[in-house]
């Protein structure tokens, strides 16, 4: 059993993600089969149900996509139905301190290192042969993306990065923004400042990066600034730029 998403980490590749906050298995099929390494499906802020997110974590099957779910809160009752349903990994929204952080690796890993209870029925379909066994001894390498979004986040980044078992540190300029009292304005001077004190604390540690990215160029500045891990957008936005290039132009 793999999971793409560690491969591609720990062999320090990019990996390139797309968010989908629609309750569909066929966006799901498109999507994971567009080239992106890893597909963000939000229960967070999409209206996403667990049948719809079990179905869409299906969908990603027979791909190199790795099927990523963000939930509300690090806790068992959230995590557990999520990771079941055969998820390689969970984005843990709001993670300000550093007992955040802890309780978001305890509600990944089985004990004794964390809390997951047993009944992984489905996962092992996802991931592999459907052996329940070799699915737990593979479970480690389910991957946890830590948001820093908030400016408590990054008021205390350095205690928050000393929690083993994070795998990834994703900055999201947006909610940042707007903790520090500037919505919408990712690129306000203050927001950037605070952005550029997460990412050196980031690389100072060694641990890996992420961040939102809305083209390939910004990307591309982005993985030269040290990110492993880029959001390249999400489902609604490449269907407004899909729509609207169909018809800039027409004469009609």
């Amino acid at each position: 059993m793999r999971n793409p998403l560690r491969q591609r980490l720990d062999s320090g590749s990019v990996c390139a993600g797309i968010l989908t906050a629609m309750p569909s298995v066929t966006m799901a099929q498109t999507l994971s089969r567009m080239g992106f390494d890893w597909m963000f499906i939000d229960m967070e802020h999409g209206p996403i149900d667990i049948e719809s997110c079990h179905h869409m974590i299906a969908a990603t099957a027979g791909t190199e996509c790795a099927p990523v779910v963000r939930v509300m809160e690090p806790r068992i009752s959230y995590t557990k139905p999520v990771l079941d349903s055969g998820a390689m990994g969970l984005v843990f929204p709001m993670i300000n301190t550093r007992e955040a952080a802890e309780d978001a690796v305890r509600a990944v890993r089985y004990p004794p290192e964390g809390e997951r209870g047993w009944g992984p029925f489905y996962a092992p379909m996802r991931w592999g042969n459907g052996d329940a066994m070799e699915y737990y001894r593979a479970s480690g390498d389910i991957v946890i993306i830590a948001l820093i979004e908030h400016a408590e986040a990054v008021a205390n980044i350095q205690e928050i990065l000393e929690v083993p078992g994070i795998d990834v540190f994703l900055i999201a300029p947006m909610d940042l923004a707007a903790s520090m009292g500037h919505v919408g304005n990712r690129d306000h001077p203050d927001v950037q400042a605070s952005i550029s004190v997460a990412e050196d604390a980031i690389r100072t540690a060694g641990r890996k990066m992420g961040g939102l990215c809305l083209s390939a160029e910004e990307g591309n500045e982005k993985i030269a600034r040290g990110y492993n891990v880029v959001l390249m957008g999400f489902d609604l936005l490449l269907l407004q730029i899909g729509a609207q290039s169909m018809l800039d132009g027409l004469k009609r």
